[in-house]
């Protein structure tokens, strides 16, 4: 370790949202670049840094940080130097001189003690006095505030966020009440939190530790897909977690209640901001449903005829009588599984009203979804996020109680449409749905389609099925599998399987269902890798990428956990020229594929063109967007990932904790896509993991080809099993009030 002593004479590269840099470094006898986390640095400032010095193949030799100190300018040219490298606004070359002149080696306690001073040099006013005052202060209390931040484990990136919100304030708040960051800053959490406060001395029974407990359990239930609790279960989740007894909770619940940061109804506990969204989904929809017959029975007939003619449709019955039901109900759903014509029946009520001269939007939860409905109705289709025009939200967490997600499309400016068409329903959480309908102008119609046998989405809620059980609105359900569409045996069995009915895993017939008995882990996994990179490419003449491996578990040898370092091994293996990036246990390479895990609303993306050109711009990148790693920048250390539509996100190396591998995903989070072919690894798991709903799910996003690899009785028993993992939400309960 080597320490070297000097001053910033200017930044080569600097990310303000990490604080990395890169520098050109002044010492006594040279100049070095120096490389780091240096957050809140200025040009002009004097520093002592330890590190070691490095050969990067590229750049040659740099010095890379491993701590630094920032010290006070020891001459009246150092002075000035930091004064006039534009650190503090107001301030030029020519002020500073001015200033340094006057003062000499004083200048830093008469800014600090005497800062009116400043306006007898001649450009200063007193305001401006004051605002360098303020600046040199600022930056002095924020380095001080990461200094005594870093000794609980946070980050240059969390310490800036929390100074930038506390101010001054914080070292009262970590003291008295740690807690307060769990709720204040997002990125914080309880666990954290609860490690500050034991180093804090705070007890382990004190109500603010009890307080953000609560809050997190409900945070917890949130984010595995409730929206509300049962009293019992918040108080025995909440003691476990807590290590406390049952009766120390209950108190806590009541005076949150009180605070109103929860509501207690009927016996369960929703974060109040849910509580709020799910009476707000059921006024809305009550509010905007309306019923009116048809009035002229011959003039929608000859709708129907146009319709049929210009699609090339021929609609059964049922079919006809969802467009009827479109008609005749500003809101009104459709439900069915594969092969039973919802994206004919779609395309019929688009073509319905476009003929009525009405301006119809289609959109759908994910990007894949938007753009099979695209692909399918041949009208463009977006995102719900996109059709809302997502432009950021604020620094905080919709399951830490609040609900602040910006939208440029909301009550005061709402979608221009006559009809909303929204696909893949089951796949909406509530925070979405309730930004949608705030969004939706008076007087139009919503028609929301979906299979309600799929999985619930992977955010809190249970809105399709809430929904259709409440038999408040017109539901039309199809179940006639249409000949084409009975031809495949993945239509035929994925209906078998809902249905609980046994399939014979040995059939001649089979031209896109295949069964592979296995019963070892690792046979498995080496029938997977080659059916994935050989077999089903060659079988199908597709390309490798166009295969997706499909698994109901997270960890374990045959859970993502385990098969994705496996698959980018074998499908994308360490090369000469291959940059690559190591992240929390994690290697990403360059080629790789890759999934967002979480909706980060104000990651900002671009579309480049011709010559690299930026063509657009925009904010958003939502939970299970998939996309390909397309480069690794270790200059700028940042990953660059092209999703969707050619847009590039850019993810700083110390936060890539929202993305994973996605060469084997899990079901859940591959809801609403559509692969040329699947392969499903089976072999044991925890029940509720293996069911008939998961097993559906999987089947029915295999377009050309599924495989199943594994135990032919953990296939049956997954059929056998139609429990699902229970959801809370409170949606039925309100719109059958």
């Amino acid at each position: 370790m080597e320490k070297i002593k000097g001053y910033i004479e200017h930044f080569i590269f600097h990310n303000d949202s990490n604080g990395y840099t890169v520098m050109n470094f002044v010492t006594e006898d040279d100049e070095i670049t120096v490389t780091g986390n240096f957050p809140g640095a200025a040009e002009g400032e004097d520093l002592i840094i330890e590190g070691d010095f490095i050969e990067h193949p590229t750049y040659g030799t740099q010095f890379k940080m491993s701590s630094y100190t920032v010290t006070s300018p020891e001459d009246e040219e150092a002075v000035r130097r930091y004064l006039s490298s534009g650190a503090i606004k107001g301030i030029g070359p020519v002020i500073a001189t001015r200033i340094v002149k006057k003062f000499k080696g004083d200048t830093f306690r008469i800014i600090e003690e005497e800062p009116e001073r400043l306006s007898e040099i001649k450009g200063i006013s007193k305001n401006l006095a004051m605002s360098i005052a303020d600046q040199v202060n600022e930056r002095r209390d924020l380095r001080a505030a990461m200094m005594y931040l870093s000794q609980f484990g946070l980050s240059n990136d969390l310490s800036v966020k929390i100074y930038n919100y506390y101010g001054t304030r914080l070292y009262n708040v970590i003291q008295k009440n740690p807690y307060a960051l769990a709720e204040d800053i997002r990125g914080v959490g309880f666990k954290k939190a609860d490690e500050i406060a034991s180093k804090t001395g705070i007890a382990v029974d004190s109500d603010f530790r009890l307080r953000s407990g609560v809050l997190y359990s409900m945070s917890v239930a949130a984010n595995n897909g409730n929206t509300c609790l049962p009293r019992s279960e918040v108080l025995r989740f909440s003691a476990g977690l807590l290590n406390v007894s049952e009766d120390d909770i209950a108190p806590i619940i009541t005076n949150l209640a009180v605070e109103k940061k929860l509501k207690i109804k009927d016996d369960m506990v929703f974060l109040m901001s849910f509580y709020h969204m799910e009476n707000t989904i059921a006024g809305l929809l009550l509010s905007m449903s309306d019923y009116s017959p048809i009035g002229d029975e011959e003039e929608f007939l000859n709708l129907l005829s146009e319709v049929e003619e210009e699609e090339g449709l021929i609609l059964d019955p049922i079919q006809r009588d969802a467009v009827r039901k479109a008609e005749e109900n500003t809101v009104s759903i459709l439900t069915g599984g594969p092969g039973t014509g919802k994206t004919t029946t779609i395309r019929a009520v688009i073509r319905y009203f476009e003929n009525r001269g009405l301006n119809v939007a289609l959109c759908a939860p994910t990007g894949r979804a938007a753009k099979r409905m695209t692909e399918a109705t041949e009208r463009e289709s977006s995102t719900i996020h996109r059709l809302l025009e997502v432009s950021g939200v604020p620094d905080d967490d919709i399951t830490d109680g609040k609900s602040n997600t910006m939208f440029g499309r909301n009550e005061e400016n709402p979608i221009e449409a006559d009809v909303i068409i929204v696909d893949e329903v089951s796949m909406v959480d509530t925070p979405l749905f309730y930004a949608l309908l705030k969004a939706v102008p008076e007087g139009c119609r919503l028609y929301l389609s979906g299979d309600v046998n799929q999985l619930p989405s992977v955010g809190p809620g249970n809105i399709l099925k809430d929904l259709i059980n409440s038999e408040t609105f017109p539901v039309v359900t199809l179940e006639k599998i249409f000949r084409q569409a009975g031809e495949s045996r993945i239509t035929v069995n994925a209906h078998k399987i809902i249905k609980g009915e046994k399939i014979p895993i040995e059939n001649s017939e089979d031209t896109d269902f295949f069964f592979q008995r296995r019963y070892d882990q690792n046979r498995i996994i080496e029938d997977t890798k080659r059916l994935v990179k050989e077999r089903l490419p060659k079988f199908l003449g597709i390309d490798p990428s166009e295969v997706r491996v499909l698994t109901p578990m997270r960890k374990g040898p045959l859970g993502v956990e385990g098969l994705n370092p496996v698959l980018q091994d074998y499908l994308n293996p360490d090369e000469p020229g291959k940059k690559s990036v190591t992240s929390g246990g994690r290697i990403f390479r360059e080629g790789d594929r890759v999934m967002q895990i979480k909706n980060d609303y104000q990651k900002e993306w671009e579309v480049r063109g011709i010559h690299d050109i930026v063509v657009e711009k925009g904010q958003g990148v939502f939970n299970g967007d998939t996309g390909i790693v397309t480069e690794v920048d270790e200059f700028s250390k940042t990953l660059t990932v092209t999703f969707d539509e050619g847009r590039c996100a850019f993810y700083p190396f110390n936060g890539m904790d929202d993305l994973e591998l996605s060469y084997a995903v899990t079901i859940h989070k591959s809801q609403g896509s559509e692969f040329p072919a699947v392969v499903i690894p089976l072999l044991g798991g925890p029940k509720p993991l293996l069911n008939r709903n998961i097993l559906y799910t999987a089947v029915t996003r295999a377009k050309r080809a599924v495989v199943i690899v594994g135990s032919e009785n953990t296939f049956y028993e997954m059929i056998r099993n139609n429990t699902e993992t229970v959801r809370y939400s409170g949606l039925l309960d309100i719109l059958t009030d």
